[in-house]
């Protein structure tokens, strides 16, 4: 399943955006799907004939900036990604491309795989109308330990989902926040309220830690091109996206938690001290049966 790009990814993104187009001026735009702009003044033909004066990051979020204080507010979404191309390339990805920007030199594509356009450009005059794109959530990289203690603490939330919350972290998703909660030892549904000190500050060590590292990784992967393999799913992962595969640290089959569209994956014996956490649909449906250690749940498969 997709996953909407994370702080990583669209650090890496933005990274590969500044050395690919740096200043290069937009020379034509190619609105494929009406539905991915949202905005109608002003209108998306100001960019055209604009060299891009700047790009940064607004949660998860890319940010186009242009002179007269104009700005592209790009969201991927879950199934949103870019594309770099050689003018004279053919666009990518047939059906699923829905924009692209023209230079001198290349074309940047946005594609959506998904039949759910959920991609969004936004074109926006002023740093005030930045201002809703703005969730408020605190930014991992330059934060203080108390800084981290007061976001985290300010409502009483499980720790998965705090940690998802935009409003408290800035640009972390369902993907680093397995990461991030298995580095850290912590079960995925304390509530925050219950954390001791030594917890918070392991928490707050380990997401600067994990975000830096996977920063660096993906850097290393990219290397001088332009990312074209940004998934939530990677062999460098520990848990997310490794449902019953062997923990890397213990040994043990990796869990989940599923719930909406998503799910939640987790060590038992590395992060809740060897129980099962109740799966919404599976725990409501055998009830009494369901299985609260890892003992009994290989026990149940070997029936």
């Amino acid at each position: 399943m997709p996953s909407v790009p994370e702080l990583p990814d669209v650090t890496i993104y933005i990274e590969s955006l500044e050395r690919t187009l740096g200043d290069a001026p937009v020379r034509a735009i190619d609105l494929r799907s009406p539905f991915v702009l949202r905005t109608v003044e002003p209108p998306l033909n100001s960019i055209v004939g604009r060299p891009v004066t700047g790009y940064r990051r607004l949660g998860k979020r890319i940010v186009f900036e242009f002179d007269d204080d104009l700005f592209l507010v790009l969201h991927l979404m879950i199934a949103g990604r870019l594309r770099w191309r050689k003018k004279d390339s053919k666009p990518p990805a047939g059906k699923n491309t829905v924009a692209g920007l023209e230079f001198d030199h290349g074309k940047l594509w946005l594609t959506e795989a998904s039949s759910r356009k959920r991609a969004s450009l936004h074109l926006v005059q002023g740093e005030s109308e930045l201002e809703p794109f703005e969730r408020g959530g605190l930014e991992l990289e330059d934060a203080m330990l108390d800084q981290f203690r007061e976001a985290l603490l300010r409502e009483n939330r499980t720790l998965k989902r705090a940690m998802t919350d935009p409003r408290i972290l800035s640009g972390i998703g369902n993907a680093y926040s397995d990461e991030i909660l298995f580095h850290a030892r912590l079960s995925p549904i304390v509530w925050t309220s219950r954390l001791t000190e030594e917890e918070i500050e392991r928490l707050f060590e380990t997401s600067k830690s994990t975000m830096a590292d996977w920063i660096t990784l993906l850097r290393e992967q990219v290397g001088d091109g332009f990312p074209e393999k940004v998934t939530a799913f990677r062999p460098e992962m520990h848990v997310h996206g490794r449902y019953r595969e062997p923990c890397t640290e213990c040994g043990n089959p990796v869990q989940r938690i599923r719930y909406a569209s998503n799910e939640c994956n987790y060590c038992a014996e590395c992060q809740t001290d060897g129980k099962l956490l109740a799966d919404r649909g599976l725990s409501q449906l055998m009830r009494k049966d369901w299985p609260k250690t890892l003992e009994e749940l290989e026990e149940l498969r070997g029936k």
